[in-house]
């Protein structure tokens, strides 16, 4: 027992051996930002292509956009 609270008390004292600095957080931060806005500005533009292309099912708010007559009820 006395060799196991040792070892949790040794454990304890420094939970994070290599602490980051603020300035390396916000680094990290803005690359991981960066990482993710690229990835949805690459998945919206395929999205388009392949609404332009007709291989993809529009939700209602791009029919909306795309083909607004769709919706006008002056028609009817």
């Amino acid at each position: 027992m006395g060799a196991e609270g040792e070892q949790e008390i040794k454990a304890n004292e420094n939970p994070r051996p290599n602490p980051i600095t603020g300035s390396q957080f916000l680094s990290w931060k803005r690359q991981k930002d960066a990482v993710a806005s690229a990835r949805r500005a690459e998945a919206a533009r395929k999205r388009e292509e392949d609404i332009a292309a007709g291989t993809a099912q529009m939700n209602g708010r791009e029919l909306f956009l795309h083909e607004p007559w769709v919706f006008d009820k002056a028609l009817y």
